[in-house]
């Protein structure tokens, strides 16, 4: 096993080459310049591409990250060609290439176009920004659902590329850099972090996020005692699923995915870069939060809790449950086999990803992740077809997707196994005979001899509700029993004790 991970690893090393910066040539200009007959090379910092016909200037050209590489989603930079004319004018934006999840599968080239659209006719001495309200000499841009934080990347790429242009080639109307800066949230002379930016305009989700954890962590310390309280544990796990998909999933756009593992190990052998994940606050917080309920819990917090499809899939048995539709579940032995399938899913993509990240993120859309949680369902038809059937399966076979699909909960359980302490109780009556929690699991995660596969377990807590339970748990009704019996026999004894003497 170890050598095999060894190997893995260094077939990752080779296969992970830097991206190049994009070129452009005459060809792709002259969608924007039909009469450019010559391009002459940039000489000097920043490089910018001069535009003829003839001896006649027309206007420049760049691309953006041989000026100002920042960080996208994925960890690289979007290569973005921009042209303008003599008088600073933006005639045309393309993106060159990528390696954006978002932009790869999900996004639609119309909403791209008509995103990279409003950059035409803009100065470029105009702040433009992405979403928001207006300001005195803002220019707001309508950003793309469910791509947020990447257009937030394209948009600075391009404004700070311009104003570096601005500056090398005296095109500007005379706003100084430092004034422009309180606009675009750069310091004089010097760019902040964009990540910086972002947490700043998202505190509200930021506040709401941390609290919600904060209340999870309450319940998984306290597990013991409200395991005592089923009905107050159950409210709180209803309570917080639909916080799971309201707010984590479909406001805050914070379903994680396969793509965010493939990519830190990417990033692992490549120039590591903390930018990279600060630049999406929520998700970073919850990779955050799982990582140390990983050590502490196992990875089942994550995928019982925080997952918004896994939620949405719960909702959806409970409602098969509330109409009576006939649930089904496998025989052991072919449920056993069936967990094979998400590692089979895991292995096949970390094996793309070693090749191309790009085309691994292509059939990572095995997670109907992107469809019915990021882009909530607006997508083209095959795409929702998918995520709808995953949920239909779901009315039938509780969470089937999380149990014998999801990548995700297979590339999450390979950290858990260094969990550093085991919270579920259990008693060596478990399985020997009793059978009531592993009838009772949510997820089959409890075997006929009694043990708890943590690898499995999605931590709903159905199992220490029973346990705690005097009048559902054999060991604990037989105590019961036994103390009851105990205290009848005490009372008809004192009953039957003859009276003493009275004082004299």
């Amino acid at each position: 096993m170890k050598q095999t991970v060894v190997a893995c690893l260094l077939l990752f090393v080779v296969g992970s080459l830097s991206a190049a910066s994009a070129e452009f040539d005459l060809g792709e200009v002259r969608a924007f310049f039909p009469v450019a007959d010559r391009l002459v090379e940039a000489e000097g910092q920043p490089p910018v591409t001069r535009i003829y016909r003839g001896n006649v200037l027309l206007g420049y050209a760049f691309v953006t990250t041989d000026i100002v590489p920042i960080p996208a989603y994925s960890g690289e930079p979007i290569h973005t060609l921009v042209t303008m004319d003599t008088t600073g004018t933006i005639t045309g934006v393309r993106i060159l290439a990528h390696e954006e999840p978002i932009l790869v599968v999900g996004i639609t080239e119309q909403d791209l176009q008509q995103f990279i659209d409003q950059y035409l006719g803009k100065s470029i001495d105009d702040t433009l920004k992405i979403g928001g309200r207006s300001r005195q000499g803002t220019t707001v841009l309508d950003g793309i659902s469910g791509a947020t934080i990447t257009v937030m990347v394209l948009n600075a790429s391009i404004t700070r590329s311009l104003e570096e242009v601005s500056k090398s080639l005296t095109l500007s109307d005379g706003v100084s850099p430092s004034d422009k800066a309180g606009a675009v949230g750069t310091t004089s002379g010097d760019y902040g972090p964009i990540w910086v930016q972002v947490w700043q305009e998202r505190i509200f989700q930021i506040v709401v996020l941390a609290l919600g954890l904060l209340v999870l962590l309450f319940i998984l310390i306290m597990q013991d005692w409200l395991a005592r309280h089923p009905r107050l544990l159950q409210r709180l796990r209803t309570g917080f699923l639909i916080y799971t998909v309201l707010f984590i999933g479909w406001y805050s756009l914070a379903q994680l995915s396969i793509v965010n593992v493939l990519t830190f190990l990417r990033s692992l052998f490549r120039e590591f870069n903390w930018e990279s994940f600060l630049i999406d606050p929520a998700m970073f917080i919850l990779w955050s939060f799982v990582a140390v309920t990983i050590v502490l819990w196992g990875r089942g917090v994550y995928c019982g809790w925080l997952c918004p499809f896994g939620a949405l899939q719960e909702f959806v048995f409970r409602l098969g449950r509330y109409l009576k539709v006939p649930s089904f579940e496998f025989p052991e032995v072919v449920h056993e086999r069936l967990w094979a399938i998400k590692y089979i899913i895991l292995l096949g993509l970390f094996g793309l990803s070693l090749h191309s990240l790009s085309l691994a993120e292509t059939y990572a859309e095995v997670e109907p992740f992107k469809t019915a949680i990021t882009l909530r369902f607006q997508r083209e038809w095959g795409f929702v077809f998918y995520a709808l059937l995953m949920l239909l399966v779901s009315l039938f076979i509780r969470k089937f997707f999380c149990r014998y699909v999801c990548p995700l909960g297979a590339a999450l359980t390979f950290p858990a196994r260094f969990r550093i302490f085991d919270w579920l109780r259990r008693r060596k009556e478990c399985g020997h005979p009793c059978q009531i929690c592993r009838n009772e699991c949510e997820v089959g995660s409890i075997r006929g001899t009694g043990e708890i596969i943590e690898t499995e377990c999605h931590y709903c807590l159905a199992c220490q509700i029973t346990y705690w339970n005097t009048q559902k748990c054999p060991p604990l009704i037989d105590k019961r029993r036994r103390q009851e019996r105990h205290r009848r026999n005490a009372g008809g004894v004192a009953a039957k004790a003859p009276p003493s003497d009275p004082p004299t």
